[in-house]
């Protein structure tokens, strides 16, 4: 364990907090802009249907649209997990600038429609509550607890509350006016439209048709899968009462996508994960619940758990915070560094007597570390704008070698010089293969990547880039010229016979065989060898540069301990080995002996993996009364021993019902008095 006194902890707690809330700040300001758009068509939704409920007509054909309730159909993906924050990020959108009366409705509280109505009812009455007021609130309460949950009881108070606001005082109206609208309508969300049983949403929607004209219904339905899914639980009867419009969220692939580019591909965050930990969070992602909140998670940990076993992580933060961090450094500090790996292969690589100055005076030492750290910050700024010009290249090709995403780019630099791989080799070949108007194209990318980066490395790349594109104009000119040519030259084929124009053709493919390389080709192949040298130069593995520990968290076993949940293997270590958990000594038990100080639960699930795929509950129970037992004398009397009996039936019995409840047997109908066994191995 490296050694760190209580002021660096401190430090070490302050600056982990400061860091995590600027990414947390920036996470939450991209998900933000992310769901800006889908708010806003939102919005404008609830705009044209409150109006349309506000114009006062009486003609039939109105009258019988009136009866179509407003219904957004929001289509979230299946990252289920990420509902709840878009949810409350609506909410407050729709508080601030549409209406205080929004209820949230889930399936697991509405198994039936009196309880759906209970639930509507409780919020919206809620959230009516005024605070300056508290003779209301309590009117408010004692109403809603004595008032038949139903539609006309709900119109009733809408009617009441929409007077009230009406009637205040004209201060109080404009502050409302400018925040909600007038007579603002009621929108109910169901979070999870796929759980909700068939009957339920169809009395809902049934009575709400019917009394629409009087209560200004918005419906919003939180979808997971697909839209369909709307007729699928409700027959056309139901549907046709419903006016349906789309709303499709991001996806969460493309959500992740944002978050790596803005977090992780940037130098604004002193803070970087290595392809281990990073092939972790994103196979996690992909594999198991398509979570970006999982993800951000997953990150926070990597954030706590880097500031946490590394000493050295004091100097993870801003390059100027840093250099002025590495003054203050003591002498234990200045051996931590000295024992990391990549600081020993730089001081291994210096002259001798660098080397011995490295090792024995501090005071040079960390001339060195501000140097370094420098040359680690100017690293990672390179090396952004470098990966997004070769992803640039590579997110085109076909089959693409090195992945679509960049992300995927981005861990194959980690892991190794992506340049000696495969994929990059036949990445390169194809690439050499690219079309003038394509290859011109993702030249001007490359420029604005470059022109836009914060490196102060690339004005020369960004001028030979120019002089590329400047090239392919005159190649484009010349070839205008050209073409009357061979305009020409082609009439003549046609005048020919059939057997000089054989001889022509043979003769063109001969030359095409053994012809040199186009101006075109060979400039490609300019380009082509440009954008390798800028790869081999600046995307070097960050586990290559001196220091890289401090600023980079690898332990991935860690994360994968945490995140990658494996609840059976954890249950059979808790029932098997409870001091594994506990840390009682009383509980350490010697190889497969079962002792009787273990919980009745343990004894009992040790007894069952002794087992077949039948238990007897006699033998069982018996084998249980002999090891619960087994501490008792030898002389205890009839009548204690049949009290005690009872006792041990009765902790059987439990022990039993725990161990069904959590998955290990279940009820046999081939015996009565047997048990199924459902788990087999050692977990």
């Amino acid at each position: 364990v490296l050694e760190d006194d209580s002021e660096d902890t401190n430090l070490r707690f302050v600056t982990c907090q400061s860091l995590w809330n600027e990414i947390k700040s920036a996470t939450e300001q991209i998900q933000e802009d992310l769901n800006q758009q889908l708010f806003d068509n939102l919005v404008s939704f609830l705009r044209q249907s409150h109006s349309e409920f506000q114009e006062k007509t009486t003609e039939w054909t109105c009258q019988m649209k009136s009866r179509e309730i407003p219904t957004a159909a929001l289509v979230l993906g299946v990252n289920v997990t990420d509902h709840d924050l878009t949810f409350r990020s609506l909410s407050e959108v729709l508080q601030n600038t549409v209406t205080p009366y929004i209820a949230f409705l889930e399936a697991k509280d509405c198994p039936g429609i009196k309880n759906l109505m209970q639930k509507l009812m409780g919020q919206l009455m809620n959230c009516y509550v005024d605070v300056d007021s508290p003779e209301d609130e309590d009117c408010v309460q004692v109403s809603q607890n004595r008032i038949r949950c139903s539609m006309t009881s709900l119109i009733n108070w809408y009617n009441s509350v929409t007077k009230k606001t009406d009637s205040e005082t004209p201060r109080k109206k404009r502050t409302s006016s400018s925040r909600h609208w007038q007579s603002p309508p009621v929108v109910v969300v169901f979070k999870d439209m796929e759980s909700f049983s068939t009957e339920v949403l169809q009395d809902f929607i049934v009575i709400s048709s019917q009394h629409i004209h009087e209560l200004p219904l918005i419906l919003i339905f939180g979808i997971a899968t697909s839209p369909m899914i709307i007729h699928s639980l409700l027959p056309h009867s139901v549907s046709s009462l419903l006016c349906i419009e789309l709303f499709q969220s991001l996806s969460s692939k493309e959500h992740l996508s944002t978050i790596i580019d803005k977090l992780l591909l940037t130098a604004q965050f002193p803070f970087k994960l290595g392809e281990k930990v990073l092939q972790v969070l994103i196979n996690i992602f992909l594999y198991h619940d398509f979570s970006v909140q999982n993800f951000i998670k997953g990150f926070q940990l990597s954030v706590v758990e880097h500031f946490y076993t590394q000493p050295l992580s004091i100097l993870c933060c801003q390059l100027v915070e840093a250099k002025n961090r590495v003054n203050s450094l003591s002498h234990n500090q200045c051996e931590n560094i000295r024992r990391l790996p990549s600081f020993r292969r730089y001081v291994e690589s210096q002259a001798s007597e660098k080397q011995i100055a490295l090792l024995t005076t501090d005071s040079y030492l960390k001339e060195i570390i501000q140097e370094l750290l420098e040359d680690l910050h100017v690293y990672h700024e390179n090396y952004v704008s470098v990966l997004r010009c070769l992803h640039v290249f590579t997110s085109s090709l076909p089959k693409y070698p090195l992945g679509k995403q960049i992300r995927e780019l981005h861990c194959a630099c980690l892991e190794n010089q992506v340049w000696e791989t495969e994929e990059y080799e036949s990445s390169l070949q194809l690439a050499r293969m690219l079309n003038k108007s394509d290859l011109v194209t993702m030249l001007q990318r490359c420029v604005e990547i470059f022109v836009s980066s914060s490196g102060k490395e690339f004005d020369k790349t960004v001028e030979k880039l120019k002089e590329f594109l400047t090239q392919f104009q005159k190649l484009e000119a010349e070839a205008f010229q050209e073409q009357d040519v061979s305009v020409s030259s082609q009439k003549e084929l046609q005048k020919t016979d059939l057997y000089h124009l054989q001889k022509t053709l043979l003769e063109l493919k001969e030359s095409r065989r053994s012809k040199k390389l186009t101006k075109f080709e060979m400039l490609r192949f300019e380009v082509v060898d440009f954008i390798d040298s800028l790869v081999r130069n600046y995307l070097v593995p960050a586990d290559h540069k001196t220091l890289h520990e401090i600023v980079y968290f690898n332990t991935a076993s860690v994360l994968r301990e945490h995140l990658n949940a494996a609840p059976r293997i954890a249950l059979h270590t808790a029932l098997n080995n409870p001091y594994w958990y506990l840390k009682n000594q009383a509980l350490k038990s010697d190889g497969g002996s079962i002792s009787n100080k273990v919980p009745d639960i343990c004894i009992v699930y040790k007894l069952h993996l002794e087992c077949g795929r039948l238990i007897n509950l006699m033998d069982w129970l018996e084998a249980f009364s002999t090891v619960v037992m087994a501490a008792e004398g030898p002389n205890a009397d009839a009548a204690s021993s049949d009290q005690v009996d009872d006792v041990i039936h009765a902790r059987f019995i439990q022990a039993v019902s725990e161990l069904e409840l959590l998955g290990f047997i279940k009820p046999s109908k081939q015996k009565t008095d047997h048990v199924a066994r459902l788990t087999w191995g050692g977990c």
